[in-house]
């Protein structure tokens, strides 16, 4: 299943002498999406930046020997880029010296992709992210009823192309992804050099959603230093397993100014992490389990919509909290997220004060389709 709009996005910068790097988690469907679009057409060169010889090619590898080798293609596709080393060098030689050549590079650690080709391919490149399978994907291709109707599902095993395709397997394979797939790139890079420590990090973390995260009382749980703590959450970050938001002040004293939150970029990851896949009804971290959901399917619906509002956590120091702030054109939004629709929810009077423009709307289990989609 593919992003209709990440792929017509993707389309639409074809043959504009630029690089297109997708970047995303392992396992979600990169490579799928390039097939569906290059699949049938002649002349294109696949290379898997996971074999020994493709990064082999690449050592020390001059523009004469590179168009030797690309011959008469004119699409080239390098999966897992990062693999190679000093890739963004490597890249910009093909995008500067072989221009008649669309190059198309996808990475599942923005660390070890991204950051090496910030220099090296400055406007000199097109970036598109894709992301586990989106809860509007699945209602376009199964329609609003039967996915609302599989919702409790989706907040234990989540939306792996994997898992949603193999009903019955879903433990296991999210198992093998949160032993294997996710910790591949991550192990490999210099900063790692506890994985036990990670582990017990990412078990920290995902106990701790919708909290805010101290990162000087992980270090403690951990047995790190909160220098290393917040290196390695950095990493997770790069490499797509969790992503930070920070919490949102303008102009009350009693703001917190500095605070954080974690959230996993997919329920089954985290389940997995902490060995629970009990049935909503038998869990009672269900609310956790509801605002991951909903904070990480908004992300994936504003990156595929192209939208660019900015997104905070509000809260304050007497703990009145909103769990989702957007600002877009000067607009300001709050979402407060309820999973049992008759819970009322409390919006503090300080932010209706402070911030009187603000549009207030609180997210459940029975409208969540108009925050999604």
């Amino acid at each position: 299943m593919i992003p209709r709009i990440l792929q017509d996005s993707l389309t639409s910068k074809l043959n504009q002498g630029k690089a297109i790097i997708l970047l995303g988690p392992r396992q979600v469907g990169k490579t799928t999406l390039l097939h569906s679009l290059f699949g049938n057409h002649k002349n294109v060169l696949w290379l898997n930046g996971d074999e020994i010889d493709v990064r082999n090619l690449f050592l020390n590898i001059s523009a004469a020997r590179l168009k030797t080798y690309i011959g008469n293609n004119k699409i080239v596709i390098i999966d897992e880029a990062q693999r190679i080393q000093d890739i963004g060098l490597k890249l910009k030689l093909i995008t500067d010296q072989i221009n008649e050549v669309q190059l198309i590079a996808t990475g599942s650690s923005s660390f070890e992709l991204s950051n090496k080709l910030n220099e090296p391919l400055t406007g000199r490149k097109w970036e598109f992210k894709m992301y586990p399978i989106s809860f509007k994907e699945m209602v376009d291709a199964n329609g609003l009823l039967n996915e609302k109707r599989l919702l409790p599902h989706r907040l234990v095993f989540g939306y792996y192309p994997d898992v949603i395709n193999n009903p019955g397997n879903e433990i296991a394979i999210i198992k093998q992804l949160a032993d294997s797939y996710l910790y591949k790139d991550i192990l490999t890079i210099d900063q790692i050099k506890k994985p036990e420590a990670l582990q017990k990090l990412l078990q920290g973390l995902a106990l701790q959603i919708g909290s805010q995260v101290s990162y000087s009382e992980l270090a403690q749980f951990c047995g790190l230093d909160a220098k290393t703590i917040e290196k390695y959450i950095k990493v997770l970050e790069d490499a797509f397993v969790i992503f930070r938001v920070t919490s949102f002040s303008r102009n009350l004293r009693t703001e917190l100014k500095k605070s954080r939150k974690i959230y996993f970029y997919d329920n089954g990851i985290r389940n997995a992490i902490i060995s629970n896949f009990n049935q909503i009804e038998n869990r009672t971290d269900i609310g956790a389990l509801w605002e991951n959901f909903l904070m990480s399917e908004r992300k994936k619906y504003l990156s595929y919509t192209n939208s660019y509002a900015n997104s905070w956590f509000w809260r304050t120091i007497e703990q009145k909290e909103i769990d989702l702030i957007e600002e877009k054109d000067g607009h300001i939004n709050a979402f407060e997220f309820k999973w049992n629709k008759n819970e009322k929810a409390k919006i503090p009077k300080s932010f209706t004060t402070h911030y009187p423009e603000a549009v207030i709307k609180i997210i459940h289990s029975d409208n969540f389709e108009e925050f999604l989609l």
